[in-house]
């Protein structure tokens, strides 16, 4: 396997192959936030859960980027808040934002900084959604995963971050790949019963 050079995959999706038999990841799409001889970091952007944001975070729910419920980011650090934005345009990065690629960025170490009053960050924001937990991998785990085919590795756009309908970015995603995988969207949930 020839090793990805560091940061080849930051600010890329990975979806999960239907070959992917954890339930976490089960047609999970990843947008990788980090990658770098360490490993990788990244939250799953399609798992909603049945939870407003304000329940964990008062005053943030005017906020929050459609459906305004917090995301299920990964199976690491249930318990942590991870806040992902889009900063429109050219601006410079607002208060404790750093851009990760294009217009989507997080709070420095890795948080908008939730304990700042929320109208003095979403000012400059078009986007915010709030996420409990990450995915990540350790020093080439994830490299013998996608080697593995467990998942694949499609460029990003920055408003699949912020989609309306995350149950169905999966599917959109691979649609608009064309070819073979746009014919991988159509699969059944439970390939077993293909």
């Amino acid at each position: 396997m020839t090793p990805l050079p560091p940061a080849a995959l930051t600010g890329r999706l990975l979806l999960a192959t239907p070959a992917l038999s954890d339930p976490n990841f089960h047609r999970a799409v990843v947008l990788v936030l980090n990658h770098d001889d360490d490993g990788a970091l990244g939250v799953v952007v399609n798992r909603p859960l049945d939870v407003d944001v304000d329940v964990v975070l008062p005053g943030w729910q005017p906020f929050a980027t459609a459906p305004g419920k917090l995301f299920q980011g990964g199976p690491v650090a249930l318990d942590s808040a991870l806040g992902l934005v889009a900063v429109p345009g050219d601006r410079p990065d607002p208060l404790g934002v750093r851009r990760v690629f294009g217009s989507v960025g997080l709070g420095s170490v890795g948080l908008v900084d939730l304990d700042t009053p929320p109208e003095a960050v979403v000012a400059e924001l078009s986007g915010l959604r709030i996420f409990a937990g990450y995915a990540g991998w350790g020093a080439s785990q994830l490299e013998a995963e996608i080697a593995e085919g467990s998942w694949f590795v499609l460029p990003a756009e920055a408003r699949d971050a912020f989609s309306d309908t995350p149950g169905e970015l999966w599917s959109e995603v691979l649609r608009r790949q064309g070819g073979d995988l746009a014919l991988v969207a159509s699969f059944p949930t439970d390939v077993s019963m293909n």
